[in-house]
């Protein structure tokens, strides 16, 4: 009896050895998250398997760390081993702790890793440290930094950017079109950091003698303002013919606030598009679920301001499984409208974003009252479309545009304290371009990432069920318990009773 104890304990040893030497050569998990979040993309597969040269990473973290930052941390880690599994050598990565030496903390600085102030508690107390969340990506001479890696954030993306960015020999050229009161490019800060790691923007003036540029594969209009003369949307269709693809952000209706009043907007671009059958309806979408306004109010004891909700600010979270809306959470439009096709089957039409369950579109034009009570009979209508994407013979060659039905969601503006915009509005557009210009299929990886789905945000039939779950499930499951033991009881009961007979 021993010696068959010793021979299992002995195997199950053997077993876990085994297990723990093929665990270092073969990295396998499996992957239950929303969004794949811990499985690499093919995107990622072909940068990494097609390193031509060795990738080196050096990943500064500090230690003894609280449990939520250690887990970004040991993702990073595991991040690595899968890229370095899929390299074949062409990559290696090392830890460093900034912490443990001046030299090592000057290192860290001097790459562009500087420290943040993170809350650790200590014996009941609350107390700052000095933390390392970064990394440097090199390549020859050349190294790109990834200054702080967010807890949830999209490790993959900026990861898998930094190596195409060092990698790449000549990015592509993107277009945004100027001349017609479009935003310049340094009032579209946000998109254009985002965009300068894979592709190189550059504005496109259009006169009488000069066309869009040969080497611009996208083109990108931003909120124009003027009218856009007849021969510079022939330029446009000229461009289109040749294959390129078109982002367009329009403003088809204009809110202004400060005089409580909305109006259309016309500037050619509408009754351009509505040549291959898409219609931006001059119109104002309102929707239960929007963004707020400030409202300054006098009183007896000075002046207060008071944060109104706005239905004509329409905060989008629901969008289609279309490559451009996918990981999207929340976009806050300011004064959309809705956008619908009337083309024929040479053409693709899919929508983007829509409105919620609760919405309506007013047509233009409108005198705004800030301090309405809105009911549901006020907004009685759902999934209203405010972007989408057209695919097809658009100009008698295949290409590809995405329209968005408003231009000011990405401007950022000008001056030393530009406006902040939501990152899903940069996003949006960014997967847009991405859509249209990039084939590596990094779009997938921009808005990868632990997902947030604040309670608030839900539609009512979702928290209502998720109400009544956390609520019945719990005793739904010691209910059944129950019953299985008083069954299984019974059946024991029985069953002596029924021995106990037979030995009567």
């Amino acid at each position: 009896m021993k010696q068959k104890l010793y021979i299992t304990t002995t195997l199950i040893i053997a077993i876990l050895f085994v297990i723990n030497l093929l665990s270092n050569e073969f990295h396998l998990r499996f992957d239950l998250t929303d969004d794949k979040q811990y499985t690499l993309s093919q995107a990622t597969k072909d940068i990494v398997k097609n390193l031509e040269e060795p990738v080196t990473i050096k990943a500064y973290f500090s230690k003894d760390l609280p449990p939520n930052v250690i887990q970004t941390r040991t993702d990073f880690q595991e991040l690595l081993v899968e890229y370095s599994n899929l390299a074949g050598g062409q990559l290696q990565y090392e830890f460093i702790n900034p912490n443990e030496r001046e030299s090592t903390e000057k290192e860290a600085t001097q790459n562009g890793i500087n420290p943040v102030l993170i809350n650790v508690r200590e014996k009941d107390q609350v107390k700052q440290q000095k933390a390392f969340l970064g990394a440097t990506v090199a390549l020859g001479d050349k190294q790109e930094v990834i200054p702080f890696l967010q807890p949830g954030s999209a490790m993959e993306y900026a990861l898998t950017t930094a190596i195409k960015k060092l990698t790449v020999v000549e990015k592509p050229k993107i277009g945004f079109l100027q001349g017609h009161g479009e935003p310049a490019l340094n009032e579209l800060s946000q998109l254009n950091d985002q965009l300068s790691i894979l592709y190189q923007a550059e504005e496109v003036r259009l006169t009488d003698s000069t066309d869009i540029p040969a080497g611009v594969k996208t083109l990108v209009i931003v909120r124009p303002m003027d009218t856009i003369p007849p021969s510079h949307l022939q330029k446009l269709d000229a461009f289109l013919s040749r294959g390129g693809r078109l982002a367009v952000a329009m403003n088809r209706v204009n809110g202004d606030l400060r005089n409580s009043f909305g109006m259309a907007v016309t500037t050619g671009l509408e009754s351009w598009l509505q040549q291959m059958g898409v219609t931006v309806d001059d119109n104002f979408v309102v929707d239960a679920k929007c963004g707020s306004v400030t409202l300054q109010q006098q009183t007896s004891f000075g002046t207060i301001q008071q944060q109104i909700q706005f239905p004509y600010l329409p905060l989008v979270g629901k969008f289609s499984d279309h490559p451009v809306g996918k990981g999207l959470e929340n976009v806050l439009f300011e004064f959309a409208s809705t956008i619908s096709f009337t083309g024929d089957s040479t053409r693709r039409f899919t929508p983007i974003a829509y409105t919620s369950d609760k919405s309506n579109a007013l047509k233009a034009p409108q005198y705004f009252d800030i301090q309405k009570r809105w009911t549901e009979a006020d907004l009685p209508l759902r999934n209203l479309v405010m972007a989408a994407a057209v695919e097809g013979k658009l100009k008698g060659a295949e290409s590809r545009m995405v329209i968005i039905t408003d231009g000011d969601f990405v401007v950022n503006g000008a001056g030393q304290q530009p406006r902040r915009v939501q990152p899903d509005n940069v996003n949006l557009l960014s997967n847009s371009i991405d859509w249209l210009s990039d084939d590596t299929g990094l779009i997938s990886l921009r808005t990868k990432g632990v997902t947030s789905r604040p309670l608030d945000q839900l539609e009512d039939s979702t928290k209502t069920i998720l109400k009544y779950t956390n609520f019945l499930l719990p005793i739904l499951l010691v209910v059944g318990y129950g019953l299985v033991r008083m069954q299984q009881n019974r059946i024991t009961r029985f069953r002596r009773m029924s021995e106990n007979y037979e030995e009567a």
